[in-house]
């Protein structure tokens, strides 16, 4: 996918932010002395009246997103994931899924891909935390398209929403002007019948990547994007399980307690089949370049055929 236009999603929050801005008066941006990097300083260039900069206290950041949320305002609080799942977890808790206040978290530099910020910024476990919360929905999108719809989506559901973006460029998978985004519905990106990848993030490109290779062999997967990790597109994720037989998650999370947990818990329950869980796992991190981290935890397109083929075969 060298060839194929590239941009990062916490840049798309940015702009998709901006765009709202226009649209929605009521909406107001705060973040953590970190909008250079979130990209919401494209929303407070453009609406400086509308942007609140709480410094370095993520915690006191999200009570006053869920106090603005009472006044009638539609807030959006950004930080790195890693701050606003982890060390912002009992406000968000409390202040703001206890009550099911109408905050929207945009979190952003998750993952492995964050690089050399090393393991204590490369969040993995956020997409865990945020689904345990009660009526918290959750998205981790998987291009600049997606990643623009779920914000537009985010701002007309009423209620607490946790969105995941990314440090690094991906390539933009989805058309905009053909693309259709509805939060629990995810999309079947390839066909195939031999085994089911779901994936999301930056994970939806490298399975289209590994499919590529996979059908060179015989091996015909059928991928899904699964952006919404809750609520979760049961139907579409059970009727490819019951056509391929056998389902592989992909994201760039632990395997435990995200799209792979979540996977497991209705394979259990619904339909069970043979998983394969891609992802960390159960380790933190490490600071380097993110492509070469990327290769190194198998989270590729080569680390995921390879996965993949095995578990097809084995």
């Amino acid at each position: 996918m060298s060839d194929v236009k590239k941009i990062a999603t916490r840049q798309s929050y940015g702009e998709a932010l901006a765009e709202l801005g226009a649209e929605y008066p009521n909406l107001v941006v705060l973040d953590a002395d970190l909008a250079g990097a979130t990209k919401t300083g494209i929303f407070k260039k453009a609406y400086p009246d509308r942007f609140i900069d709480c410094g370095i206290a993520e915690g006191n950041m999200m009570a006053i997103a869920a106090g603005l949320s009472t006044t009638g305002l539609i807030p959006f609080a950004s930080t790195f994931a890693m701050f606003a799942a982890g060390r912002a977890y009992e406000q968000v808790r409390n202040s703001i899924g206890y009550p099911h206040l109408n905050v929207k978290i945009g979190a952003t530099h998750a993952g492995i891909s964050v690089g050399e910020d090393g393991a204590s910024h490369q969040c993995l476990e956020d997409l865990a935390l945020m689904r345990v919360i009660p009526g918290m929905v959750v998205m981790c999108p998987a291009d600049d398209t997606e990643a623009k719809a779920a914000i537009r989506a985010a701002i007309e559901y009423e209620g607490p929403v946790y969105m995941r973006f990314g440090r690094a460029a991906c390539p933009v998978i989805f058309d905009p002007e053909t693309f259709k985004f509805e939060i629990g519905k995810g999309q079947i990106v390839r066909e195939g019948k031999d085994v089911t990848i779901a994936a999301n993030g930056i994970e939806v490109g490298y399975a289209l990547e590994a499919a590529a290779e996979l059908a060179k062999e015989g091996i015909e997967a059928e991928v899904l994007n699964i952006c919404t990790i809750k609520p979760l597109d049961e139907e579409l994720i059970l009727s490819s399980v019951k056509k391929t037989g056998k389902i592989v998650t992909a994201e760039e999370h632990s395997i435990i307690g995200g799209l792979g947990g979540a996977v497991a818990e209705l394979l259990s329950e619904k339909c069970p089949a043979p998983l394969y869980r891609i992802g960390v796992r159960d380790k933190f991190g490490e600071s380097g370049p993110a492509g070469e981290l990327i290769h190194k935890y198998e989270l590729d397109g080569e680390g995921v055929y390879k996965q993949v083929k095995a578990f097809v075969k084995g």
